[in-house]
């Protein structure tokens, strides 16, 4: 079932792509940098705060260093393709961490802590949005998968609950 919550996250992704192609060349570095300088402030910080000062500070200088190395990003019409991939990839992270970044519910039971996600405390229209979500059922398997994907997409549950 496709909630509010999916079409917002699709929005968000369609609107990312559009600006990767609307800067051309630039928007393939733009998309690829994000990527990997969201993976580096993850794995740096285990606090949010600090990922995201370090994430600013790389960022800017990235910003720099791309519009001194690709000087005319729109110079040919082909140029356009490459920067709607660069906004894909970017657009998909987005929406990925945006759909797993709901609280977390854990209860202990014999069997270990056991977590429910996303937590039945939210306001029950979010609630609903965030459970029913197939953006977030497909990404189900996140929880599961290696340390590199979790400290992408879900860097606090690296650890563990």
């Amino acid at each position: 079932m496709i909630t509010w919550f999916d079409a917002l996250l699709i929005t968000l992704w369609a609107l990312l792509t559009a600006l990767g192609a609307r800067r051309g060349l630039s928007g393939l570095a733009w998309g690829l940098s994000g990527i990997a300088l969201c993976f580096l402030a993850n794995s740096l910080s285990g606090s949010p705060l600090a990922a995201a000062l370090i994430a600013l500070m790389l960022s800017a200088g990235m910003a720099v260093a791309i519009s001194r190395l690709i000087p005319a990003p729109l110079e040919q019409p082909w140029h356009m393709a490459p920067g709607a991939l660069g906004g894909f990839l970017l657009g998909g992270l987005l929406v990925c961490t945006a759909a797993l970044s709901f609280p977390l519910d854990v209860q202990v039971t014999t069997r270990g802590p056991q977590g429910t996600y996303p937590s039945p405390s939210l306001p029950p229209a979010i609630y609903d949005a965030v459970r029913n979500s197939a953006v977030k059922n497909a990404l189900r398997g996140v929880w599961g998968s290696g340390v590199a994907v979790k400290t992408l997409l879900i860097p606090d549950q690296v650890r563990g609950f």
